[in-house]
């Protein structure tokens, strides 16, 4: 589990990928202390288990599932990520729940200055949207963010100077594609719902008619 406040950001120092295996090796510092093999580390919002480490970095497996899902693939030497250690159970919890499960894409629309603030627009399709609610959570490359604002093509999140320095989204542009991930609560709450849509709809099955039919 994380809380989608990074901890700092490192530099992809390699992949290596072929027909069957993709793996990352990544350059950071900070999140290696007092992490060992086998220890998760979100890396743009993405959980990764470390399966490799050195002096100043670790390398991670990457599943297929995971490629198709998230913005990873096609990643190349020199491009900054976000990275964040999984929360221990003595820490602050700063943000919101992040899993580290990422939900699906969205696509920078537009980044505008306000101030000492900049709005960054999220376009994303419907599957992504419908578990947005202003001035809720979300999770943009594993930072935790607030929704401002909501509509049926994207949202926008209002980002403070701190965020900004601290995260890769200093190097964003408009039409990079981004990790997101939705507040967990709401996935738990579509489920829960959608299995009592279900036990309804098995009650109304037994009709008056089914019941004489079967000598009731």
């Amino acid at each position: 589990m994380f809380t989608g406040i990074i901890e700092e950001t490192g530099q992809i120092e390699y992949v290596n990928s072929n027909s069957e295996k993709y793996q990352i090796g990544i350059k950071c510092e900070k999140v290696l202390e007092k992490t060992v093999v086998g220890d998760s580390i979100a890396v743009n919002g993405i959980c990764l288990t470390v399966t490799k480490m050195w002096k100043n970095g670790f390398e991670a497996d990457v599943m297929s599932e995971t490629l198709k899902r998230t913005g990873l693939n096609g990643s190349k030497k020199g491009t900054c990520v976000n990275l964040e250690r999984a929360m221990a159970a003595d820490g602050r919890f700063g943000g919101h729940i992040v899993s580290g499960h990422i939900d699906g894409t969205g696509i920078i629309g537009s980044i505008r200055e306000d101030k000492n603030a900049v709005w960054y627009e999220i376009l994303a399709d419907d599957e992504i949207i419908k578990y947005v609610v202003e001035k809720g959570s979300i999770s943009i490359d594993g930072i935790s963010l607030t929704v401002a604002y909501v509509d049926k093509k994207g949202f926008k999140v209002s980002t403070i100077p701190h965020t900004r320095i601290s995260t890769n989204l200093k190097y964003r542009n408009v039409g990079d594609i981004v990790n997101l991930e939705c507040d967990i609560i709401g996935k738990y709450v579509e489920k829960l719902l959608n299995f009592s849509n279900k036990n309804e709809q098995k009650k109304s099955k037994i009709t008056e008619n089914y019941l004489i039919e079967n000598g009731f």
